[in-house]
């Protein structure tokens, strides 16, 4: 799990960092708060490892597009997380800049501690401009090493290897990070038959994976289907049939009706939140899950049902979703729910409605905690705000 998160020239995240991260973690704030940036970033990691630096920059219109406005540092993304509740805490920084139009890793560091409680951090890889080392964890021996490109991950490159175990994990657990994208127009399409483990991110796959899980996991499918039919009192039933041509077919049946109706024919609501059920209840789900406003398409009534199935699958995964939703809020804790908003400088900045007083004080005595963010009592005590150093908290 993530623990903590620093951030620094991305975009209007010049200094960010966020401390105690829970499994499940919701961010608040306007528009503009720099909360979908902050989303954005956990994207950006999983797009570097999956599909390399140079698209995940691509994507995002290049280096200027990302760095914040008048910064001249590098862009740098640290993650400090553990592979187990009582493993030894790991950090990850990764800097990136930019050198004749194209991006590189200048900087790029793994680290831990040498005993679980306090110690020394100790280096497990360290790479500057493409050259560096990876040390043996076992034998403690250094090892020098030359990436073939400035824009090559040494975690990517080094990842291959069983010799660097901590390497090989940090690379699958954020390769197997799910962001979710989903889209209702892909979501009624009709794919090829077959079964498909897990949702994709813009969900077109749904019936591949509905399909799987009715032949590999049918108590699955039936957690998913009671969950929506209780939040949906007139759906009934969710299934498919294979076409002639080999597509799946989704089909709905709303009660008290006799006949299931094509998918494509049902409310942007329902696939939407068959859709998420269906992401949460996955049999083997993705380490980090990140959820990006799930009130679209979404009725209010819907909404505290979805953050307490969220909740849940924190038990196995870790958690994050962007809201505006109060309705969504109000069934959060406090420690669970990050606000970010502007300061006068343009910059995003973080408040924890758990350090603010009065909000605990109202909540105590019976406030919601949606109804008090809409009210604006969440604008009380920023994070101070910190210098930005070039290494960040490795020296």
């Amino acid at each position: 799990m993530i623990e903590s998160i620093r951030i620094e020239n991305y975009r209007a995240l010049q200094n960010v960092h966020i401390k105690n991260l829970k499994p499940f973690t919701v961010l608040v704030g306007p528009n503009g708060s720099g909360k979908s940036t902050l989303f954005d970033v956990f994207a950006f990691l999983e797009v570097c490892f999956t599909l390399g630096v140079r698209s995940a920059m691509d994507q995002r219109g290049g280096v200027r597009e990302l760095l914040s406005r008048g910064a001249k540092g590098p862009i740098a993304v640290q993650l400090s997380y553990r592979e187990a509740p009582n493993a030894r805490l790991l950090t990850y920084r990764l800097e990136l800049a930019e050198e004749r139009g194209r991006p590189v890793v200048s900087r790029e560091l793994l680290r831990w501690n040498t005993n679980p409680g306090q110690g020394r951090p100790t280096h497990i890889l360290q790479f500057e401009a493409g050259r560096g080392h990876v040390v043996d964890e076992e034998t403690g021996n250094k090892y020098e090493e030359e990436l073939d490109t400035p824009d090559t991950l040494a975690v990517n490159a080094l990842g291959q290897f069983r010799s660097h175990p901590r390497v090989v994990a940090l690379r699958r657990f954020i390769s197997g990070w799910y962001l979710s994208y989903l889209s209702v127009a892909e979501e009624r399409r009709s794919p090829t038959a077959g079964p498909q483990e897990r949702l994709s991110q813009s969900g077109d796959n749904l019936s591949n994976v509905l399909q799987y899980l009715k032949e590999n996991h049918p108590e699955r499918l039936n957690a998913i289907t009671q969950a929506l039919s209780e939040t949906v009192p007139t759906l009934e039933k969710v299934d498919y049939k294979t076409s002639p041509d080999g597509r799946l077919v989704l089909f709905v049946k709303d009660a008290p009706f006799r006949d299931a109706v094509l998918a494509s024919n049902a409310s942007d609501g329902t696939l939407k939140l068959l859709s998420y059920l269906t992401l949460l209840h996955d049999p083997d789900p993705a380490p980090f899950i990140g959820i990006e406003e799930p009130e679209n398409h979404l009725y209010r009534t819907v909404l505290p049902g979805l953050a307490e199935q969220c909740r849940q699958t924190s038990t196995k995964s870790q958690v994050l979703v962007t809201t505006h939703s109060h309705e969504f809020i109000n069934s959060c804790r406090p420690e669970e729910v990050i606000a970010l908003y502007r300061d006068g400088t343009g910059y995003s900045q973080v408040i924890r409605p758990r350090d603010i007083p009065l909000v605990n004080d109202m909540i105590d005595n019976g406030a919601q905690l949606g109804h008090l963010w809409q009210e604006g009592y969440f604008e009380e005590l920023p994070e101070p705000r910190t210098p930005v150093t070039a290494v960040g908290d490795f020296e």
